[in-house]
């Protein structure tokens, strides 16, 4: 579950980045530039979805890590060392 969140996340962070870029493209363009507006949106949402991919990625991680240490503890205090 945690993966198809950090997904749609990425797709949402990709989709808004790219409308961030051509917007503010195109309110600064008065020639009515749409390459260059159109390639700065894809640009913003390239950018916009590296940068939560990779959050999402150290996000998933640092949750393995979690339950791991959760698992290792529980075996730890099922079996203590005598």
């Amino acid at each position: 579950m945690a993966r198809i969140l950090a997904f749609v996340a990425i797709l949402v962070a990709g989709a808004c980045g790219g409308l961030v870029g051509y917007a503010v493209t195109d309110l600064q363009c008065t020639d009515g530039c749409t390459t260059l507006a159109g390639s700065l949106g894809v640009l913003g949402a390239a950018g916009a979805a590296v940068g939560v991919g990779i959050v999402a990625t150290l996000t998933l991680r640092a949750m393995a890590e979690w339950r791991t240490n959760e698992l290792q503890q529980a075996a730890r205090d099922h079996h203590p060392i005598t």
